[in-house]
């Protein structure tokens, strides 16, 4: 347990920041599921559609240090890629 105040308002801080981060990171999870499912179901209008608010919720989370960069750009590219193919294969 904390003893000093600055230590005390620090774990409050903590713990904000984790809830917080949690919630981020499971919206960011649940957004790219959805964007797969999209591309499963080779329906090319609903997973550009939900590509594009993914896009969006990963280079916020990039930019508040959430997850690495270059891990969005990573994920980025291979949705793009997939979507890409299923365009190609209509």
């Amino acid at each position: 347990m904390p003893n000093t105040l600055s230590a005390k308002k620090r774990l409050r801080q903590n713990e904000t920041r984790r809830l917080r981060n949690r919630a981020c990171r499971s919206a960011l999870r649940t957004q790219v599921r959805k964007v797969r499912e999209a591309i499963a179901d080779n329906d090319a209008e609903k997973s550009e559609a939900e590509f594009h608010t993914l896009v969006k919720k990963l280079d916020q989370a990039a930019a508040k240090d959430l997850i690495h960069a270059n891990a969005a750009a990573r994920t980025k590219s291979r949705l793009s890629k997939a979507i890409k193919g299923i365009k190609k294969g209509k």
